[in-house]
């Protein structure tokens, strides 16, 4: 299988680049860094995929959780969406519409283009009817771009702060500092079937 791995920082990129060095594996993975938003996410995913062929798309790297997991978690979401556009009933479904991900986890990936609050994620999960989700700045993004190529997406995130517990972008950055190794990403994606 070969992947096309997106990461959103370059701490993200650096972790994932030496969590794969000198190991020998039967997937192979070329590692991009996409930017921080949809933007940047959506084109730099298409960018990249028009360069090789790839099998799947994966997106790796550190996310912001509702209630009911811990830091350090590694989540593998089953559905991706934004959950920055109000927009009423499905009259844009290329934005409303949930995207499929191979992941084994029930929850829902939901991006936007900000960093979330206690307050944002219940809201989000209210209007969405979500029990169990992860909030980032490209998931969904990504999913987009991969669709236009047909290729399946896996979002596998580890859980950095949990905003409903007053967890701030301080937080975040500490549990960054201290956690990079991303080993359970290569793990995750090596028995993914």
């Amino acid at each position: 299988m070969k992947y096309l791995v997106i990461t959103p920082t370059v701490r993200e990129y650096h972790n994932m680049v030496a969590a794969l060095d000198g190991k020998e594996l039967q997937n192979s993975y070329s590692v991009v860094r996409c930017g921080v938003g949809k933007a940047l996410a959506a084109a730099n995913t298409a960018l990249a995929i028009k360069q090789d062929d790839f099998d799947r798309v994966a997106v790796v790297g550190y996310a912001a959780s509702s209630l009911g997991r811990e830091r350090g978690q590694i989540v593998a979401p089953r559905v991706a969406r934004y959950h920055d556009c109000v927009i009423p009933g499905d009259f844009v479904p290329e934005l409303t519409d949930p995207h499929p991900l191979l992941g084994h986890d029930d929850a829902v990936v939901m991006t936007g283009d900000s960093f979330v609050d206690g307050d944002i994620i219940s809201q989000a999960m209210q209007r969405h009817n979500v029990k169990s989700a992860l909030f980032d700045m490209e998931a969904t993004a990504i999913c987009q771009a991969a669709e236009l190529f047909d290729l399946p997406v896996v979002v596998v995130k580890m859980v950095s702060d949990i905003p409903q517990q007053g967890d701030t972008e301080h937080s975040y950055d500490e549990f960054v500092d201290s956690h990079s190794d991303f080993g359970l990403f290569v793990e995750y994606l090596e028995n993914l079937r």
